[in-house]
């Protein structure tokens, strides 16, 4: 899977020794953003050891293309998500997978703009109905 963004925040990295091998190992999480649309999507990754950490090079403020595998792990008997990046490249020399083709949009959805609300002057709603017969001295908002 990838997921393209701006790297919002680079946490503290973490390191210790394996107590199944005795071997050293370093791993740091990153917060990524994808900004497009009206919701912004977040998504907090890892990367595990130093090499990848120094071969990606990971800065606050850069566009990146992330490539990760999700798993799930289980911890005292509650479950928690892994998102493991393999390579993390730059949003600018990203390349499509080849044969991949873009997702277009069908032109008659492109064409008409779906509005999210019907007009208010339409009809009233059962809420305008509820506050009308609801005390006018009341704060709350429905």
């Amino acid at each position: 899977m990838e997921f393209t963004g701006r790297i919002i925040k680079a946490l503290e990295p973490r390191s210790g020794v394996s107590a199944r091998t005795g071997n050293p190992w370093k791993m740091q999480d990153f917060v990524i953003e994808e900004a497009m649309g009206q919701f912004p999507k977040r998504m907090v990754f890892n990367v595990f050891g130093e090499d990848n950490l120094n071969r990606f090079n990971i800065q606050e403020g850069q566009e990146v293309t992330v490539s990760f595998d999700v798993n799930a792990r289980e911890y005292n008997g509650r479950w928690f998500n892994d998102i493991r990046a393999w390579n993390v490249v730059p949003a600018v020399q990203a390349q499509p997978v080849a044969g991949a083709q873009p997702a277009a949009q069908p032109a008659a959805q492109a064409a008409q703009p779906v509005a999210p609300f019907p007009p208010a002057d339409s009809a009233p709603s059962a809420q305008a109905t509820f506050e009308t017969a609801a005390d006018d001295s009341s704060d709350l908002p429905f």
